[in-house]
């Protein structure tokens, strides 16, 4: 492949780089997608797999009133105005779009998710694949592409990027063997995810998670940002990240917030709770982590396992090992090496707050979940950072913004590598704005590249 050229390059094989390679391979434009792994994954085989839309005809069809104002209205509410309102607008608006396009056009299995609705969100928009995990997200992806004739090169490490002035014409990409090749390009997308797998970069721009487990796919090595600053493309939110408070210590897998939003709650080692859980299980991974020990512990009960047990993630956490239960909350506490009557207070006092007997100090609002009510379920958890939410500006067509305000010509980023729209630090970041930047700028990055080469030699 030396010296051969594509009319587009593509660097991460993750959910943005093969979104962004169906939506160019639907103009007839041929595509080069660079993979440093052996196997297509990226930070979207990690995740749930949930990519929310608004204004969709399922909502529609189940009574939901959502539009893409008051999507975008959420992002602005949970970020407190400090996020990109243009591009959350856009992307809001086009969400609906990415669903039906990825469903009917290249038969991703997606699903309007019944249940429950994340912190932030002010309607049930979340769409998933049928076991709600990334990795069959990205499998479905994976198997458009093939079906589309996309090209995905894989165990190919990009290491250098050649420029003509402002335009970007060929990458170089290391092999296995160590030789290296280089590939010509009419435009260029950075789909290579953030830096959160960089301790360097981390302890830089994110202290205040410098020591927390690092729960993401060990490829954010923070390539796209390391480039933005040799070519002058302009950065933004690079203290912005996806943390999580429900991380299974020792274990790797997390807990999913359904079980806090519909009723459960965390205590740190004295049994006691620290904080409003259900304010977001991104900022919550700090308070988590603020405990002694750094850990925390998820109490819920049997109707909270039910529900839990349609994830995935939920299912491995049972077979690691990593939730226990009890008949009683006596039985809970020794079995959690937690003070039994501080966590029988705690639970007593919850269930003032679920009556409306009570009121939180914290501000969260109980009321209308059921009491928890044995078997009761616990698991000890630590708070981790999954991925990075800041990087290279980007406009609403993707495409890359340089610091002078200017725009490159034919180089466009999305997903981890590109701005997002959670705000500047942890507590902006909506259940879902990961994959809905990941799929919809890379769909939106694919369109106008294509439009940019023109239709290729398909």
């Amino acid at each position: 492949m030396s010296e051969e050229t594509f009319p587009i390059v593509i660097i991460g094989a993750g959910g943005t780089g093969l979104c962004a390679a169906l939506a160019a391979a639907d103009a007839g434009v041929d595509v080069l997608v660079l993979e440093r792994d052996s196997t297509p994954l990226g930070s979207t085989a990690m995740s749930t797999g949930l990519i929310p839309a608004s204004g969709t005809p399922e909502q529609a069809a189940c009574g939901i009133v959502d539009s893409p104002a008051q999507f975008a209205a959420d992002i602005e509410k949970k970020t407190k105005g400090r996020t990109d309102l243009d591009l959350a607008m856009r992307l809001a608006s086009e969400s609906a779009d990415t669903i039906a396009w990825l469903r009917d056009s290249h038969a991703v299995p997606l699903a309007l998710v019944d249940g429950f609705t994340y912190p932030g969100h002010s309607a049930r928009r979340m769409y998933g694949t049928p076991n709600r995990t990334g990795g069959e997200l990205m499998a479905a992806l994976e198997s458009a592409c093939s079906d589309a004739g996309v090209t995905i090169l894989t165990d190919s490490t990009v290491r250098e990027l050649r420029f003509d002035g402002d335009r970007a014409t060929a990458v170089s990409f290391e092999r296995p063997d160590g030789s290296v090749e280089w590939v010509g390009c009419e435009a260029l997308i950075l789909a290579c995810s953030g830096f959160a797998g960089a301790a360097d970069l981390v302890a830089r721009l994110i202290p205040e998670m410098a020591d927390a487990v690092f729960h993401g796919h060990p490829g954010n090595k923070g390539d796209a940002l390391r480039w933005a600053e040799q070519i002058g493309a302009q950065t933004a939110d690079l203290g912005a990240y996806q943390g999580h408070g429900g991380l299974a210590a020792g274990h790797g897998v997390p807990i999913l917030w359904p079980l806090i939003m519909e009723g459960g709650f965390q205590v740190n080692c004295d049994g006691k709770r620290f904080s409003n859980e259900a304010s977001g299980y991104s900022e919550q991974a700090a308070k988590v982590n603020a405990q002694p020990g750094h850990v925390a512990w998820s109490i819920f009960d049997e109707r909270l396992h039910r529900l839990m047990s349609d994830f995935d993630d939920y299912r491995d956490a049972l077979a690691a090992g990593a939730v226990v239960s009890a008949q009683s909350p006596a039985e809970l506490a020794q079995k959690l090496k937690l003070p039994p009557a501080a966590l029988l207070e705690t639970l007593t006092l919850v269930a003032d707050m679920v009556a409306g007997n009570a009121t939180d100090p914290f501000g969260r609002d109980f009321t209308g979940k059921p009491v928890l009510a044995g078997p009761f379920y616990g698991a000890k958890v630590t708070g981790a950072l999954f991925h990075t939410q800041g990087g290279l500006v980007v406009d609403r067509d993707a495409r890359v913004v340089s610091k002078t305000g200017a725009h490159f010509p034919n180089l466009f980023a999305g997903g981890g590598a590109a701005r997002g729209i959670s705000g500047d630090g942890a507590d902006g970041y909506l259940a879902g704005n990961g994959l809905l930047t990941a799929t919809t700028l890379g769909k939106l990055a694919g369109r106008a590249a294509a439009r940019l080469v023109g239709a290729g030699s398909k």
